[in-house]
Formats: C-alpha cells, structure tokens, sequence
C-alpha cells in the first residue's frame, strides 16, 4: 500500500470521526437546550442551523402538527410562493423514512428525502430535506437527522402536552374558585320555625352554572323563597345568575307590590342580556300571620304543592325574563290560603328533563307520586328520598342540566 493510499485513508477517517463528533457534540447541545427549556423557536433555529450548516442540508421543511393542524416551523431553500401549497393530505402516503417519489405535488418535487415522526402512535412531524450531499456518509447523516428531528419534535410535543396539563389544572382551579363563590351565592342553611321548614338540592352540572334558589327574610311576617333556571350552562350562566342574584336581593325589598317587582326585575335583567338570554323564575311570598302564600310563576317549571289532600300546581304568572324590554301582558299574582300543614315541590329543568339509560324521561307522574305519597316527610328527608329515587332511575345515564330542588314545608302553628 503506498503512502499516498495510508494518507488518504487516515484522512477519511479523522473526517468520519469528525462528522461523529460533531454529531455528538451538537446532539449534547440540543439535549442540554431541552433541558434549559430554551423556547421552542430558539430549538427550531438550532435545527435548522445544524441541517443547514453542519448536516449540508440544502432545502429544508419541517412541519409540526398544532392541536389538529399542521404548521410549517422551520425552512430552507424553498420558494414562498412553493410553500403556499397545502401537501398535508399527502402526509399519509410517508409511513416510513425513505425517498421521496416525484410527481406526486410540485413542492414535494423540492426534496429527496421525508422523515415522518410518531410520538406514541400519532405522527407529529414530518421534514422533508433536498440536496444533501450524496457521499459515503450520507446514509448515516439521514440516520442522524432523523434521531435530531425525533428528539427535537418529542421535545416540543412534550412541552406542548405539558403547557395543556397547566392550562387545564389552571383551568379546573379557576372553575373551582368560581364553584366556591358561586355556592356563596346561594344560602348553605335554610331556615326553619314553628310555621315553615325548608331544604334543599343544589348540583350544578359543571361545577358552576345557572341554577339559582333562595329564601329572603322580608320582615317579622313575610318571606320570600325562590327558584330559576338561567339559560345555558358553565360560567356564563353563572355570571348572569351573580348578576340576576344582586338585582333580586336590591329589588325584591324596594319594590313590595309583587308585579311592579318583577317588571323591575326584568328590566335589570334585560339590560344585562339584551334579549339574548332568558330567565325562568319562580317566586313565592308567605305571610305567617295570614297563613297566605302569594306567587308568580315567570315561565318556570310549575311547582307542585300538596295541600288538604290535593295535589295543585303553582302556575300562574307570566312569560320568562330577560327577552323582552318590558314583560307583555298582565303579570298574575297566585294565592293559596295554607290553613294546616302542606308542602310545595319547587324545581329546575334538571329534574324534568332527566332521562335513564334508556332514554326514557323522567315522567310528571313520577314527581307527582312521590309528592302525593311522601308530603309527611320532613323537608331534608324528602329530598333524600327524592335524590336516591333519582340515581335509581338514572343508573349510568349523566344529568342533562344543573340540578336544584327546593322542598317548602308549612304547618299549623301550636
């Protein structure tokens, strides 16, 4: 072997352990911005440099997948008005590394090789790379590049999935602060004496929404006690619950002539929601001296009462609020005299419109029955039977609505 042949040979090989060298070193490099959480443009110049630069890359296009959509994040070589063309319908036809076939799409036709990238069975990116010199290392720079652009594109898929685990503990804190404040709204005990006895049921479906009850102490003889439902679910049925809550309690002690209160009512409402939004809204009055029970039905479910062996329903009143500047028509205030003892069975919608795993609603005669036989009971006790014979019905099938029940008892003082 001459000396010429040996020269040649070493210097090959110094090359080939360069290029490793540089592989490694530039593999540490990337490794250690990872774990210096350098921002994910600062990694996608590292790559592109190296590809460019290092790798001899001439035509470059790295394209991550975003939630659902694919984005180009790092180029080299390529036309704009190339990379205007939309190739992710392609996307499915690379499985593999390998070469990419001609034809198929004027911008793929820039590049000679594709690497596709799966991050636990799901492709999160595909680079396409063109002129990258065909010489006795090229199969192990392709080699290198793909386990760059893995690491690289994990590296990102990661940060993203880390960001969205943030996002959505942030997220479950902040609707469990509005859960907390919300259940603030709302009272935690209800009152009771020798004339009435009330309890409740209150689950919202998302934590927060827009069912709303209550029991307002109006003087020595009268109070008032509440249900509604507003339209929607989720935070924006509760902001406009916090908001019709304020105006309820600023109103309801202004304006004692019952229709007069709840045109005001609405009209404070209708402000807020400009017609876009609607409240149903049941409120009842008690006067303990006069055994009298005054009420108005603003399109709410009728609740039912059970009194002197009969089952009435509460359904007198108007149209719901919030649709319209001022409420159409006469606002009819019910009255039913309570001499001994009786019950009323306030609701929403959650109730109602509950069905089970057979898609079967919950039917009126189901809530009559339970009223008709079980008024004896006391008003939490009720409403336990009530709640069992609810999941019983329901087995695996999920709540449709926010659900709220507010059970009224009334006796004969001694």
């Amino acid at each position: 072997m001459s000396k010429s042949t040996n020269i040649s040979s070493r210097s090959d090989l110094e090359q080939k352990l360069n290029l490793k060298q540089l592989q490694i070193n530039r593999l540490l490099n990337i490794t250690q911005a990872i774990n210096e959480n350098v921002p994910v443009d600062g990694l996608f110049k590292m790559y592109t440099s190296f590809l460019n630069w290092e790798m001899g890359v001439d035509k470059l296009l790295l394209f991550i997948k975003r939630e659902d959509k694919w984005v180009i994040t790092s180029d080299s070589g390529i036309e704009k008005s190339l990379m205007e063309r939309d190739i992710t319908a392609l996307f499915p036809n690379f499985e593999r590394v390998g070469n990419v076939e001609k034809g198929m799409d004027p911008l793929i036709d820039c590049f000679d090789i594709v690497i596709p990238v799966k991050h636990k069975e799901q492709d999160i990116a595909y680079v396409f790379i063109g002129g990258l010199p065909e010489d006795d290392e090229m199969y192990n720079k392709v080699q290198f590049i793909t386990t760059i652009t893995n690491i690289i594109a994990v590296a990102i898929e990661n940060k993203r999935l880390f960001k969205r685990q943030l996002e959505q503990s942030r997220m479950k804190r902040e609707m469990e602060l509005a859960s907390e404040m919300q259940l603030q709204l709302v009272p935690s005990n209800l009152p009771s004496d020798e004339c009435y006895e009330l309890a409740s049921i209150y689950q919202p479906m998302l934590g927060v929404g827009g069912d709303y009850f209550d029991y307002i102490e109006l003087n020595q003889e009268q109070f008032a006690f509440c249900v509604a439902d507003i339209s929607g679910k989720g935070v924006a049925a509760a902001l406009l619950m916090a908001n019709f809550q304020a105006s309820l309690h600023s109103l309801i002690k202004a304006e004692p002539d019952t229709p007069n209160f709840i045109q005001a009512l609405n009209s404070a409402i209708f402000k807020v929601t400009q017609g876009d939004r609607f409240i149903t809204f049941f409120l009842a009055k008690f006067n303990k001296k006069t055994r009298v029970l005054n009420y108005v039905n603003a399109g709410h479910n009728p609740p039912y009462m059970f009194i002197s062996g009969e089952l009435i329903k509460l359904d007198k009143g108007c149209t719901f609020l919030g649709s319209f500047e001022r409420i159409p028509g006469e606002i009819e205030v019910g009255e039913v005299h309570i001499p001994g003892k009786a019950m009323a069975l306030l609701y929403t919608d959650g109730l109602s419109d509950l069905r089970n795993e057979k898609d079967v609603f919950l039917t009126d005669e189901f809530i009559e029955d339970l009223v008709t036989n079980h008024h004896k009971l006391p008003a939490g006790v009720f409403n336990d039977l009530l709640k069992q014979r609810i999941e019983n019905f329901r087995g695996e099938a999920a709540y449709p609505d926010d659900l709220t029940v507010l059970t009224a008892k009334f006796f004969k003082p001694h």
